[in-house]
């Protein structure tokens, strides 16, 4: 988390916002007549989440773990009348016993967001993999790559409804924004041919890193894929050590990254690069 917040008038801000969100509701703790917990969460209007609740980063804070359970029990009544029945919530991977109140809850861990140190030394791919700087002539991979991460998730475990668009979309979406100097698009080749991409940025263009989840100056592993049939090569590990060492570049303080936790692929990956969790997104589905 970012030290600025330490900054009472930071964290205020933060929690204000939550406060004022679209039909934003929740529930306060008291203890004594002193305030020692709240609870604050909101709708996302996007249909991917279903008829959502999402407590984000600063909508909760507790004294004691245990009390976000009672804070859970009377705004979830609210939002479970209102047929608010799915429910998301941000909380810190760093604290154990606030993560284990939510396991009790009925909550399950469904997304990580991650942070590690910039790498001290320049990455060197594997034998037979090459990796570069994109060119306008690989978009039509680009845009088949871009298709990959989606059609893996929608698999076992992750079973993910997230929007599948078509090619043709990915390659118009690539054909405009291609040279957008704010990103950073790197390719992996093996013998000769592209098998796999990375994009890196910083971390204040990504719209779900946002509030408490998002560190000080820090540099956004957004996105990495390898084709099927090429995995294994170590393809994809260095198109993303390529956006690391971009990231030292540009003089960013740290990297960040976030992936589905069901997703085997990516936990697996990115653990072993040495992100850190430092939020984790939780999810229950009511009336089952």
């Amino acid at each position: 988390m970012s030290p600025r917040f330490e900054d009472p008038q930071a964290a205020r801000a933060e929690v204000e916002a939550a406060f004022k969100g679209d039909d934003a509701s929740g529930a306060v703790a008291l203890r004594d007549g002193r305030v020692v917990g709240f609870l604050l969460g909101a709708p996302k209007q996007s249909g991917t989440w279903g008829p959502n609740l999402w407590v984000e980063s600063a909508g909760l804070a507790a004294e004691e773990p245990e009390d976000v359970r009672d804070l859970y029990a009377l705004a979830a009544t609210r939002w479970y009348d209102e047929g608010r029945t799915a429910h998301y919530v941000l909380v810190p991977a760093y604290d154990p016993k606030l993560v284990d109140a939510w396991f009790r809850l009925g909550f399950g861990q469904q997304h990580v967001h991650a942070v590690r140190e910039l790498p001290t030394a320049v990455s060197v791919p594997p034998p037979g993999v090459v990796v570069r700087r994109a060119a306008r002539d690989d978009i039509p991979t680009l845009a088949t790559l871009d298709l990959t991460l989606p059609q893996h998730q929608a698999l076992a475990p992750t079973f993910s409804a997230g929007h599948l668009g078509s090619y043709d979309e990915a390659v118009e979406e690539w054909e405009e924004d291609f040279d957008d100097a704010r990103f950073a698009t790197f390719v992996a080749e093996h013998d000769g041919v592209v098998v796999g991409s990375a994009v890196g940025c910083a971390l204040e263009l990504s719209g779900s890193n946002s509030g408490l989840v998002r560190p000080e100056s820090a540099g956004f592993l957004g996105f990495a894929a390898v084709l099927p049939e090429h995995r294994g090569l170590g393809a994809g590990r260095a198109a993303a050590d390529a956006v690391l060492d971009w990231c030292v570049e540009q003089g960013f303080s740290c990297v960040t990254t976030d992936w589905r936790a069901t997703n085997l692929l990516s936990s697996r990956a990115w653990t072993s690069m040495g992100f850190r969790p430092s939020f984790l997104r939780l999810h229950r589905l009511l009336g089952y």
